[in-house]
């Protein structure tokens, strides 16, 4: 079930470093918010810190509240390993297990969930990839490795993965930029579809793209080198791309800098 992400006064740490600061949004459920902003503020580490990967690296801490509905993710007895269960994530470069079969990437957290009875596995897998719109190139060579697949195909083998465990949140972090026209407009017609059943949010450099695909946007900045970045704006993504609140925005969009 898609639910709605509160963010409140979060930053971010490197260390000592503070990547991020201060940062507060909502994000609404079924929907889809896109990112933006110049290399280096912060959009990626802030994604990462609504599924708590940002822990992952060394020295990553945050303070601040991430809200799922009610529930503060952050919280004193709130399990990491949990959180990214309900909430998804999709990196830059697809990311299939090389080992594995196209039908065992797909049911790979499934098995280590246990949420899955045996005899219904292969329904959940198809009905992932469906989700996917993987199924029809890939039904027929199940068993074949999923790194034979195509770059397009291989980061729809991982959004097949991701959705199979029925996630609340599905996070993207730049999930096109290393595919080609075809296979980007195929991940957005499925960032359209899949954003009836998820709350979706994706980081972007493309701006083209996230007009195209996202509801609301959000622009971050620094204000100088090795400042932390800042949310400077969030609005629907109409209005940011031709109206939008703040000069910093809209000389980003219009190509002024970045």
């Amino acid at each position: 079930m898609a639910k709605r992400i509160d963010v409140s006064g979060l930053s971010a740490y490197y260390g000592s470093h503070r990547a991020i600061d201060d940062i507060s949004m909502t994000v609404e459920p079924r929907s889809v918010t896109a990112f933006i902003g110049p290399s280096g503020c912060g959009k990626s580490t802030f994604l990462r810190t609504l599924n708590r990967m940002h822990e992952v690296t060394p020295g990553g801490r945050v303070e601040g509240k991430v809200l799922l509905d009610d529930e503060n993710l952050y919280g004193p007895n709130v399990d990491p390993v949990a959180v990214r269960r309900t909430v998804g994530m999709v990196f830059q470069r697809p990311n299939p297990f090389p080992t594995m079969s196209i039908f065992d990437n797909v049911a790979a957290g499934l098995r280590l969930n246990g949420t899955v009875r045996k005899s219904e596995l292969a329904d959940v897998v198809e009905r992932s990839l469906k989700g996917a719109n993987l199924w029809n190139e890939v039904k027929d060579r199940l068993n074949k490795p999923g790194s034979g697949l195509s770059g397009g195909q291989q980061q729809r083998l991982c959004i097949a993965r991701a959705i199979a465990v029925e996630p609340d949140v599905l996070l993207m972090d730049e999930p096109c930029s290393a595919l080609d026209p075809i296979s980007t407009l195929a991940i957005e017609d499925l960032i359209g579809e899949l954003k009836e059943r998820f709350t979706i949010v994706i980081v972007t450099h493309n701006m083209q793209q996230a007009a195209r695909v996202s509801d609301r946007t959000a622009f971050f900045n620094l204000a100088a080198v090795g400042q932390p970045g800042k949310l400077i704006e969030i609005d629907e993504t109409e209005r940011i791309f031709s109206n939008p609140s703040v000069q910093a925005t809209e000389d980003y969009i219009s190509g002024r800098f970045g």
